[in-house]
């Protein structure tokens, strides 16, 4: 499906599905059968074009999506901070502006929500701590700044596990958030709301954070895009635990980025929000490489699917290991072994070590010492990476080890998951989010289709440092060719 159709065009023209790329299982390119008559399934690019071309005001599109909220939400519990008046006023003010010709920026007027743990002023940011339901931003964070200066208004903010540190997402102030494609199954964490209200058309765009696949993991789980960057391109200022000084600048390992409907979206809210930090932004400028490539034939792509460090799923390794065929038979240059040049454990190792002293605070037994050792480990791994993407445009490999599984709140270091019949530690899937975590690497989450169990599979494709806007590129020509996100049954 063409993601850049009007909604003229779009509601004209409906989806097919097409033959099923692998026996007994959903098509690579399964799309809904009937059309999508819907605004709330668009991409964001499409409905910023129509608040352009006065096809739709800013207000109307607003009380749309709120409309929807109401409607959908009560069995998702996605978007638990609501700020429906503000959201109006700020939509009134855009159609005046609109009925004067002036227009704010590429997402003007543009309904979209948030993850609770961004700052929007007057707002509570909690992170789900229980301790911290009454604190109150004053200020917005930087990519709320660069999301109103664009344009966009928001509607509210979305859900999130405790401190952001699970693959679910539920707390004790705003409860449980499921997944549209199975309410008994979790949408992700720590952007699980942001995923559910994007793929159940709550939202017009959406913008997550990621330590450990917070980005991606939800878009895997959900059938949605997400984007991690490269480490600093986007400012987190304003993104931090509760009672913690926003920083400036950025820390180690996290970033923030977007979440949405298609690679489109991504590639045009990452315009929106990348950029210096304050603190750097006298002398630093950002100058991101164009996309490597203009299609998929001749491009050179290292598959991944699997790895005694982490096992994935059956179904998911034969789902890369079908796009590796397909992407072979339109020209592209494949290989399921090339490998960058060091020891997985090892970089794993690295990651953990580094993961643990950002996310554990005070209790972290992480001294200076023992970080510079592991910050000169991972020079290495960057370096081995750097002359990897030499010879490789993308590596495509798994978000996590299965689809959605389904919500376990139980004791969080007791937890495991399934995986090919086996019970595997919970955590151990988090080898797949540090892959580019650790070396700084941008990785973009795209659809691959349903499972055999109608779910969601959502792969990775990873790139080079400061090569983000190839992976956007590389997962907007797989939509192209194979299709890309799908409305979950129930919503339209």
């Amino acid at each position: 499906m063409d993601q850049t159709t009007t909604r003229r065009k779009f509601l004209q023209a409906g989806t097919t599905l097409v033959a099923a790329a692998a026996a007994g299982a959903q098509p690579l390119s399964a799309l809904a059968s009937a059309p999508v008559d819907e605004l709330g399934f668009l991409a964001a690019v499409d409905l910023a074009a129509m608040l352009r071309n006065k096809e739709i005001g800013s207000e109307e599109l607003a009380r749309y999506f709120i409309a929807r909220i109401e409607q959908y939400d009560k069995k998702l519990n996605a978007i638990v901070v609501r700020d429906f008046d503000r959201a109006l006023e700020a939509a009134r003010r855009a159609d005046s502006l609109m009925a004067k010709g002036q227009i704010a920026g590429p997402l003007h007027g543009l309904p979209m929500t948030i993850k609770e743990s961004y700052d929007i002023a007057g707002l509570p940011t909690t992170w789900g701590i229980p301790e911290a339901a009454q604190n109150i931003a004053s200020a917005d964070s930087a990519v709320v700044e660069r999301f109103k200066s664009a344009g966009a208004l928001f509607l509210g903010k979305t859900n999130v596990p405790l401190n952001l540190g699970d693959f679910q997402s539920f707390n004790d102030i705003y409860g449980t958030t499921n997944n549209p494609w199975d309410l008994t199954r979790t949408p992700g964490g720590s952007s699980g709301g942001s995923a559910a209200a994007l793929a159940a058309g709550l939202t017009g765009l959406e913008s997550g954070s990621d330590i450990g696949g917070s980005i991606r993991n939800p878009a895997h789980f959900c059938g949605v895009y997400g984007h991690k960057p490269t480490l600093g391109i986007v400012s987190s200022r304003g993104h931090q635990p509760p009672g913690v000084p926003a920083n400036p600048q950025h820390p180690d390992l996290a970033v923030v980025g977007p979440m949405a409907r298609s690679a489109d979206d991504l590639s045009m809210a990452l315009d929106v929000v990348a950029g210096a930090h304050r603190l750097m932004s006298p002398g630093w400028r950002l100058e991101l490489p164009e996309p490597r490539m203009q299609s998929l034939k001749g491009l050179r792509v290292a598959l991944w699917p699997d790895d005694t460090m982490a096992p994935v799923s059956q179904e998911i390794v034969e789902r890369i290991d079908l796009i590796g065929t397909q992407l072979s038979s339109l020209g592209a240059k494949v290989s399921d072994s090339a490998r960058p040049g060091f020891a997985a454990k090892a970089a794993h190792e690295t990651y953990l070590g580094i993961l643990d002293g950002m996310t554990t605070g005070a209790a972290s037994k992480l001294s200076f010492f023992d970080y510079q050792r592991l910050d000169g480990h991972r020079g290495g791994l960057r370096l081995a990476w750097q002359n990897f993407f030499k010879q490789w445009d993308v590596l495509i490999c798994p978000t996590a080890a299965t689809p959605a599984f389904k919500q376990d709140q139980g004791t969080l270091g007791t937890r495991t998951i399934p995986v090919n019949g086996e019970q595997r530690p919970y955590f151990e899937q988090v080898f797949w989010a540090g892959l580019a975590t650790l070396s700084y690497l941008p990785s973009t989450v795209f659809p691959s289709g349903l499972s055999k169990a109608g779910l969601p599979i959502g792969l990775q494709a990873i790139g080079a440092e400061f090569s983000d806007r190839t992976t956007i590129e590389f997962a907007r020509l797989m939509a192209q060719e194979f299709g890309g996100y799908q409305p979950p049954p129930g919503y339209r």
